[in-house]
C-alpha cells in the first residue's frame, strides 16, 4: 500500500503604560510634556517591563548581533559624523552673524568698510554644506540600521517558527496560544524598533550632549551655568506634575477598559439583555463608568497640558538670563554677537538629547525584557532528537503492539499505568471508557506527540522511537473531534493532507465522505474560501470535510477520535458506512463515547484510569455484564429517558 502524507483535523500587546491612552479618550501622557527650551523634558520616559537578567540578556543580544558588527560600526561612525556636522553648524553660522553685525556697526559709526557679503556668503555655503552632509550621513546610517533591524526581525521570527516545530507538545499544554504569538509579534517588534531607532538615537544623543556642552563652554562658561541651572528646575516641576497626573492617567486607562468591556458585553449579549429588560440597568452602569472616565480623563489631560506652558515659562526665564548675561559680556568684548546667537541655538538643541539619554535606561530595559522572552522561548527544551539511522518501511502492515506502556503528563500524575495490547494488521480497534480514562492519550503516544515514560510501542516490530516523526505520522490518517480548517478554498482544505492529490482525487474523497453534495450547492463550490464569515457551513459539514481530508491521504492506518460527534444521526450513518469502507484492510483506532457506533469493531479495549479493565467483542463484553455493559446500558437508558 502506498503511503501518503497524513492529515490532522485537529496582543500580548505590550502593556500600555498609564501615559499611553487608547480609544476616543486618547491623550498625551504626563511624561510627554515639553522641556525647558521647548523640547521633551529630561524625565519624559515611561516605565516598562524589566528583564529578570538584564546583563545576561544583553550579552545574548550582542552575540546575536555578532554577524552585523561591521555594519553596526559603520552606523556608529555615520551617526557620530552626522551629529558632529550638525553641532558645528551654529558655531560657524555665528561667524556670519558677527561679520554682519560688525559691518552694520561700522556703517553706523563710519569706521568700517561696510558689510562683507562675500565672506557671509561663504559662511552660509559652508554651513549649508555641513547640514547637507549631516543629513546624508543620517540617511545612510538610518538605511543601514533599518536593513540590520529588519534582518534581525526576520531571523528572530524564522528561529521562533523553526523552534515551534521542534517543541514538545508538553510545552503547548501549559502555554497559551496568545503567549506564543506574543513572542513572535510584539516581543520581536520591540527589539526591532529599538535596533532601528533607539540604537542610533542613543549614539547621537550622547555625542550631541557632549558636543553641545563643549561648544557652549567654549563660548561662555557663565552662560552655560545659567543654561544648566534650568534643568533641575524643570525636573522638579515635571516630577510634581507627573506625581499628580499619573494616578489620573492610570484611572483613565482602567475605566476606559471598563467602559469598553461593558459595551462589548452588552452588545455581545444584546438579545439576552433585551429579553430580561436589562436596558435601564445597563445604561445606569454605563453612566457610572463613563462619569469616572470623564473625570479622570479631563484631570489627566489638564495636568499634562500644564506641562508645556510651564516648561516654556521656565525655558524663557533661562533665555532671559542668557540674553542679559550675553549682552553684558558682548559689551565687555568677552564674546561676539555671533557667539550669543550660536549659544542660543545650542541651548535649544541641548535639552532634547538629555531627554533621550534619560529614556535610554527605560528603552534598554524594555528591549531586554522583550529579548529575554524571545531567548527564553528559543532556549526551551526541545523534542528528543531523531535517531541517526531511522527505520524505513516500504509497505506498512499495521501491526501495532503496546508493551507495558506507562505515561504521565507530569511525573506526579501518571495517566497510563500499565497498558498492553497486540493489534493485528487490518483490525478495527475501539477504545472506550469514561472521560479521563486515557483513550486520547494512547493515540498521542502512538503518533509520538509524547514519548512514553516506560514500556514501548511497536509498529510492524519497530519501536516508534526508531522512526522519523514525519515518517511515522505519514502512516496515519487522523480525524479529531475538533475540526481544523484554514483560510483557503474547500478544495485546498481537503487536499491539505496530500498536496499532490489531483482535483479528481479530492472530489472522489469528498463523495466518499458525503461532502460533494452540499459543496456543490454553495455559490463557488469547491473554490469557496473558508473564513470566519463562512456562516453557511455548519460544524457538522466542517467535520465531514476533515473526514474527506483523511480519505484523500489513503493512509495505512486510521485514527478516529469522536469523528462523528458533530453530525446528526442520519449523517452519522452515512459517515459510518464511508468509514467502514475506508477502514477495510487498514488498522484502525476508534475512540468513541457513543458506544452504539463501535458495535462492529473487531476488538474493543475498555479503559479506566489508564488501564485496560476489559477487552473483547461487543456481544462478549455485554454478556460479561461488567464495566463495558454498565457503560453501554447507562447510555441506552439515558437515550430512552430523553426520547
Amino acid at each position: 500500500m502506498m503511503m501518503h502524507r497524513r492529515t490532522t483535523s485537529s496582543d500580548r500587546r505590550p502593556a500600555d503604560g498609564p501615559m499611553e491612552g487608547r480609544g476616543p479618550m486618547r491623550g498625551r501622557g504626563p511624561m510627554r510634556g515639553r522641556g525647558p527650551m521647548g523640547h521633551g523634558g529630561p524625565m519624559a520616559m515611561m516605565r516598562g517591563e524589566k528583564a529578570h537578567d538584564f546583563k545576561g540578556t544583553m550579552v545574548k543580544l550582542i552575540q546575536y548581533l555578532g554577524s552585523y558588527k561591521i555594519a553596526i560600526v559603520i552606523v556608529m561612525l555615520f551617526a557620530v559624523g552626522s551629529t558632529i556636522f550638525t553641532i558645528a553648524g551654529p558655531k560657524i553660522l555665528g561667524q556670519a552673524t558677527t561679520k554682519l553685525f560688525e559691518g552694520v556697526m561700522g556703517q553706523i559709526t563710519g569706521t568700517g568698510s561696510g558689510i562683507d557679503f562675500n565672506y557671509i556668503g561663504r559662511i552660509i555655503l559652508i554651513t549649508l554644506a555641513l547640514y547637507l552632509v549631516s543629513a546624508l550621513f543620517s540617511y545612510v546610517q538610518g538605511w543601514i540600521m533599518s536593513g540590520i533591524s529588519m534582518d534581525i526581525t526576520y531571523r528572530f521570527r524564522n528561529d521562533i517558527a523553526e523552534k515551534i516545530n521542534r517543541m514538545p507538545f508538553r510545552y503547548f499544554d501549559s502555554t497559551s496560544q496568545g503567549e506564543v504569538l506574543s513572542r513572535i509579534t510584539n516581543d520581536v517588534d520591540t527589539v526591532s524598533q529599538t535596533l532601528n531607532q533607539s540604537l542610533s538615537q542613543i549614539i547621537t544623543s550622547v555625542v550631541s550632549v557632549i558636543g553641545v556642552l563643549v561648544m557652549m563652554i567654549s563660548i561662555s562658561w557663565q552662560m552655560t551655568l545659567i543654561a544648566l541651572l534650568v534643568i533641575p528646575i524643570s525636573m522638579v516641576i515635571i516630577t510634581l506634575i507627573v506625581r499628580q497626573s499619573q494616578k489620573y492617567f492610570k484611572q483613565q486607562q482602567d475605566y476606559l477598559g471598563h467602559v469598553n468591556g461593558h459595551v462589548e458585553e452588552m452588545f455581545g449579549g444584546h438579545l439576552v439583555m433585551k429579553a430580561f429588560n436589562g436596558e435601564a440597568k445597563s445604561i445606569e452602569r454605563f453612566d457610572g463608568l463613563n462619569d469616572i472616565l470623564y473625570n479622570s480623563a479631563w484631570k489627566s489631560q489638564f495636568l499634562s497640558g500644564l506641562m508645556m506652558p510651564i516648561m516654556n515659562f521656565v525655558g524663557n526665564l533661562g533665555y532671559v538670563g542668557i540674553a542679559i548675561l550675553g549682552g553684558y559680556l558682548a559689551t565687555q568684548n568677552a564674546i561676539t554677537v555671533g557667539d550669543i546667537q550660536a549659544f542660543i541655538q545650542y541651548v535649544r538643541s541641548f535639552t532634547q538629547p538629555i531627554t533621550q539619554i534619560a529614556n535610554i535606561s527605560n528603552i534598554l530595559q524594555q528591549t531586554a525584557a522583550a529579548a529575554e522572552r524571545v531567548f527564553e522561548f528559543l532556549d526551551e527544551e526541545e523534542e528528543i532528537p531523531e535517531v541517526d539511522k531511522p527505520v524505513q518501511v516500504e509497505m506498512v502492515e499495521g501491526h501495532v503492539v503496546f508493551q507495558n506502556v506507562q505515561f504521565g503528563y507530569s511525573p506526579d500524575k501518571i495517566v497510563i499505568k500499565n497498558f498492553s495490547a497486540d493489534i493485528k494488521p487490518g483490525q478495527k480497534i475501539a477504545l472506550v471508557g469514561p472521560t479521563g480514562a486515557g483513550k486520547t492519550t494512547m493515540v498521542k503516544l502512538l503518533m509520538r506527540f509524547y514519548d512514553v515514560n516506560s514500556g514501548a510501542i511497536l509498529v510492524d516490530g519497530h519501536n516508534v522511537k526508531d522512526f522519523k516523526r514525519e515518517d511515522l505520522r505519514c502512516m496515519f490518517g487522523m480525524v479529531l473531534q475538533d475540526t481544523w480548517l484554514y483560510n483557503d478554498s474547500i478544495m485546498e482544505n481537503i487536499r491539505y493532507g496530500w498536496p499532490g492529490a489531483s482535483d479528481e482525487d479530492v472530489i472522489a474523497a469528498a463523495q466518499a465522505a458525503h461532502v460533494d453534495h452540499f459543496v456543490r450547492t454553495l455559490p463557488e463550490g469547491y473554490n469557496l474560501v473558508l473564513n470566519e464569515e463562512a456562516t453557511n457551513i455548519s460544524q457538522g459539514q466542517k467535520q465531514l470535510m476533515t473526514i474527506a481530508r483523511a480519505i484523500v491521504t489513503n493512509p495505512s492506518m486510521l485514527i478516529l477520535d469522536e469523528a462523528t460527534s458533530s453530525v446528526d444521526t442520519r449523517t452519522e450513518i452515512l459517515i459510518q458506512q464511508a468509514m467502514d469502507k475506508l477502514m477495510e484492510n487498514r488498522t484502525s483506532f476508534i475512540i468513541a463515547h457513543r458506544l452504539s457506533t463501535i458495535r462492529n469493531a473487531d476488538w474493543i479495549l475498555v479503559m479506566d484510569e489508564g488501564d485496560i479493565v476489559e477487552q473483547g467483542k461487543h456481544e462478549e463484553l455485554l454478556e460479561r455484564n461488567g464495566f463495558y455493559a454498565e457503560l453501554y446500558n447507562s447510555q441506552f437508558e439515558y437515550a430512552q429517558v430523553n426520547e
